[in-house]
């Protein structure tokens, strides 16, 4: 029986590692960026007077993600928020290998474009040290999620951590797997 390779992670080693190579002249191909890790988070701000907003946040980003998604805590207090430290503010999940893989082919090909009026992602979130962040205002862009059951309407951020040195790389690597940049 042969083992299962997510489409994405063959497409990277049959297509995206030979460009990267030829573009950057890497002696290597250990050399070439790869994808670390997905980070997928949710801060619900609304979540400190209702418990439910959590625990459906919860619910939604483990279909998401297809991996069970943790609960964030406050680590101190804030009086303007009426937040107390150990409170419930948020959900996160973190992707790697297969799962990682799969997610970003959902994401790339399926989510990003059926979301309203989408003109692509702004290239703008790189931070300098060649990992990629952005951010999405409606979770019911995934197909996973069921449209009747969603009572709350919450943004996420997308954190794509590459073992890229800079932007450029960072963005070559991002633009192989055809990520909808904006054309600008």
């Amino acid at each position: 029986m042969e083992k299962y390779t997510p489409r994405l992670l063959k497409k990277y080693q049959d297509e995206v590692v030979p460009k990267l190579i030829e573009h950057f002249e890497y002696k290597s191909a250990m050399e070439a960026p790869r994808v670390l890790k997905v980070c997928l988070n949710q801060g619900l701000g609304k979540a400190i007077t209702d418990r439910k907003i959590i625990d459906g946040a919860v619910d939604e980003m483990s279909r998401i993600s297809g991996q069970c998604a943790v609960t964030t805590y406050s680590t101190k207090d804030v009086s303007n928020f009426k937040l107390r430290k150990g409170m419930a503010i948020g959900a996160r999940v973190t992707l790697r290998r297969e799962r990682m893989y799969e997610f970003l082919d959902r994401l790339i090909n399926v989510s990003l474009p059926r979301t309203r009026d989408f003109q692509g992602v702004k290239a703008s979130g790189f931070d300098g040290r060649g990992n990629f962040s952005f951010g999405i205002e409606e979770q019911i862009i995934f197909p996973e999620i069921d449209l009747d059951a969603v009572k709350h309407l919450n943004g996420m951020h997308i954190t794509i951590v590459t073992s890229a040195n800079t932007n450029e790389e960072a963005e070559k690597l991002l633009s192989a797997f055809n990520f909808p940049f904006t054309k600008n």
